[in-house]
């Protein structure tokens, strides 16, 4: 059962919210909001400086390995900054989806190799043995145009060629990866007919659902404490 500190969302220091979904989903725009709400410590994904992104998107499988691994140490240094943290965090992405989603789908799509896939994967793995999972991974479900809208209205350049297949193939993935996800709690949040970003009614709702669940877990954790506790006391 996974520690939550207490109800504070404001002042808790070893709260971990974790924010997955697709490209285009809205992630950054909930982790920028929810840290400005709580005055959380936001850790985003490294998108603004990367070397590869560019490249990938003109040739994937090229620059798929390059991209992957880079996207892994950078996840990694969040990995070791989080756990150094003593104040609340909310991520936007974790280290779970390199692998589970993006690298296996290059995989799968053979755009990249087995060779650099087994390499990639054990990277990942040996990594993973000190990842701490987040106290709450929210999913943001978006389907396909919905994504296509959000990733036309911020009009990166970068992202201007990703297909509606490639896309597509993410959200199975994501459909894949959550339905199995065992590392902590999840919370399901369907943006498809949300705009949190600019409608307050939106904004208010998802905000009340993360609460609720948020302080459901911790209240969950603390009965379990008690009872282990008082069954230790019963056993000494």
């Amino acid at each position: 059962m996974t520690h939550f500190p207490n109800t504070d969302l404001t002042t808790s220091n070893r709260l971990h919210v974790a924010i997955t979904g697709n490209i285009g989903a809205g992630k950054t725009t909930l982790a920028h909001r929810l840290a400005q709400h709580f005055g959380w410590r936001v850790f985003y994904e490294a998108v603004e400086g990367n070397p590869y992104l560019n490249d990938f998107y003109q040739d994937m499988a090229r620059w798929a390995f390059h991209l992957q691994v880079y996207f892994l140490r950078s996840r990694y240094e969040q990995v070791l900054a989080i756990a150094g943290a003593n104040q609340a965090i909310i991520q936007d992405r974790t280290i779970y989806e390199d692998a589970h989603i993006f690298a296996k789908n290059l995989h799968d799509t053979g755009l990249m190799s087995l060779r650099d896939y087994e390499n990639y994967r054990g990277l990942f793995d040996l990594m993973l043995s000190v990842v701490q999972p987040p106290s709450l991974m929210i999913y943001l479900r978006a389907d396909l145009p919905k994504l296509r809208e959000q990733i036309r209205l911020r009009d990166r350049e970068f992202e201007r060629n990703i297909s509606g297949e490639y896309l597509e193939n993410l959200n199975r993935l994501y459909e894949e990866f959550t339905r199995n996800y065992t590392y902590g709690p999840l919370l399901t949040i369907d943006v498809n007919h949300l705009d949190f970003a600019h409608r307050e009614e939106d904004w208010q709702f998802v905000l009340n659902e993360i609460e609720q669940r948020v302080r459901l877990e911790n209240e969950e954790a603390r009965r379990v404490g008690e009872a282990i506790e008082r069954l230790e006391r019963e056993g000494a």
